[in-house]
């Protein structure tokens, strides 16, 4: 399958604090933690540095870092388990998250 050509594929998005901070507007689905579903989609959605950024805005804003999923696991535990994650688990143990 190919792309038309006025679609374009986009790699590496630039994310500027605006669109850093547009991951706070996320709305949780079913039993799904609130924080902990913002927290599990910028994780997804973001390069290292920009989710650093996104960690201050979080917390900023009021927000639980040590938030839970419905299995009762916090985003940092299931980070420790990501092979490729330590920019991502220092941020957050840098804010203050827990296991």
């Amino acid at each position: 399958m190919s792309q038309k050509k006025d679609k374009q594929k986009v790699l590496g998005e630039i994310f500027d604090d605006e669109r850093v901070r547009s991951f706070l507007n996320v709305e949780s689905h079913g039993d799904v933690n609130a924080d902990f579903n913002i927290l599990e989609r910028a994780y997804r959605g973001m390069q290292a540095e920009n989710f650093e950024t996104f960690v201050q805005f979080f917390k900023e804003a009021g927000h639980n870092l040590n938030a839970k999923n419905p299995r009762g696991e916090t985003l940092l535990k299931i980070v420790s388990d990501h092979r490729q994650s330590n920019e991502y688990k220092q941020a957050l143990t840098a804010a203050g998250a827990t296991l």
